[in-house]
């Protein structure tokens, strides 16, 4: 799907421009009746006294039919389109019988997550984030899972931060997501957009031929995750997102989305012999305000293959590290990159002491400039 030309104003907007315009809000929902919002810390609530009519639905759903040049009725009832950083999709109201039903999901070229956040909210420890870049560091194939909504492609934006400038990147995906160039001005990068399913191993191929180090997929969803597999037994680097409920459960999933019934047992070896880590991330459900929208890396877990044997080895599970040493497949890798402590990154340590010292300075100095005394002081 190419990105359309919408018009980022209130006048095409309307009733949701303020919500389209907020950086803080990530998701718009209208489900024909109430309107849904979800923020950057992935709280999502009600917006009570919205005021969107009827005639506004209709207005504004034949404004993006108009704009992407396609038809929207009870025949064509699903009408999709994007740009370079909203996803919006509607459902006609003769398939969604509750009323037509718009999602606005955006994608912004900036990093959400900060080490400082991340520590301070519960989302990971220092020694986890560590571990995590030193996997990138390491030149690990990486798969970032978890249910919708959790956050793994943020994730995979994080910790993609410290692969070197002079390491090619091409990222390869149907919706723009990764905005790798712009969250790391300098570094080599080439973005490429599959238009259709069928796009993905041609992509993926001319991925090989111009000289990638790294592919990253943005959200493995089918067959393409085969091919990704096979591009990472090349010899080049990838990270990946998909849906699971357990790292130890990736293998499983992509031999049921490649699709290859014949030859599951081969596909299932490939994936322990060439994904090296899963990362598995949950967020709260409780409907306590506290708890809702509360996003946490609860798993890693290293992927070997050796004299016939797959394994997962957990080094964190339930948000805690397991006695299981990593594996020496994995603790090679890290050697060979110059790290001996798998658990100590000297990135992570730069970013929490910069970002402490920017917190401090503000506490300081206040809006105005003059110093702010807190309680603590």
């Amino acid at each position: 799907m190419d990105a359309i030309k919408i018009s980022m104003t209130p006048e095409y907007f309307g009733r949701l421009w303020e919500y389209v315009n907020d950086k803080n809000i990530t998701d718009i929902d209208f489900n024909g009746k109430m309107l849904w919002l979800r923020n950057a810390d992935n709280y999502r609530y009600p917006v009570s006294d919205h005021g969107i009519p009827e005639r506004f639905v209709e207005q504004f759903t034949q404004r993006v039919a108009d704009t992407a040049s396609k038809g929207f009725n009870r025949i064509e009832d699903i009408l999709e389109a994007e740009t370079d950083t909203l996803r919006i999709s509607i459902i006609h109201n003769e398939t969604a019988v509750t009323g037509t039903s718009i999602s606005i999901r955006k994608s912004l070229p900036e990093v959400r997550i900060t080490a400082e956040d991340a520590v301070k909210t519960g989302y990971a420890d220092k020694q986890v984030l560590s571990l995590i870049a030193n996997c990138v560091k390491a030149k690990m194939n990486i798969a970032f899972g978890g249910e919708v909504g959790v956050g793994k492609t943020e994730a995979a934006k994080f910790f993609t931060q410290v692969i070197p400038a002079n390491e090619r990147v091409i990222t390869i995906e149907d919706r723009l997501e990764w905005h790798y160039s712009e969250i790391n001005p300098g570094k080599d990068c080439v973005a490429l957009k599959a238009r259709s399913l069928e796009d993905y191993p041609r992509l993926i191929k001319e991925a090989l031929t111009h000289n990638a180090n790294w592919i990253m997929l943005s959200e493995a969803r089918s067959v393409e995750v085969k091919y990704l597999i096979q591009a990472w037994s090349t010899g080049i680097r990838g990270v990946t997102t998909l849906h699971i409920d357990d790292v130890r459960n990736i293998p499983d999933r992509v031999v049921n989305m490649s699709g290859d019934a014949l030859h599951e047992k081969r596909i299932e070896n490939d994936v322990y012999t060439y994904l090296d880590a899963g990362i598995y991330l949950r967020q709260a459900v409780s409907g306590d305000e506290d708890k809702n929208g509360h996003r946490w890396i609860d798993q890693i877990g290293f992927f070997t293959r050796e004299n016939g044997v797959n394994r997962c080895t957990l080094t964190y599970d339930d948000k805690k590290r397991t006695e299981a040493a990593i594996p020496d497949q994995a603790m090679r890798k890290f050697k060979r990159a110059g790290i001996e402590n798998p658990f100590y990154c000297p990135e992570i340590e730069n970013l929490l002491r910069v970002q402490e010292t920017a917190a401090e300075n503000s506490v300081l100095h206040g809006e105005s400039g003059v110093c702010a005394v807190g309680k603590g002081e």
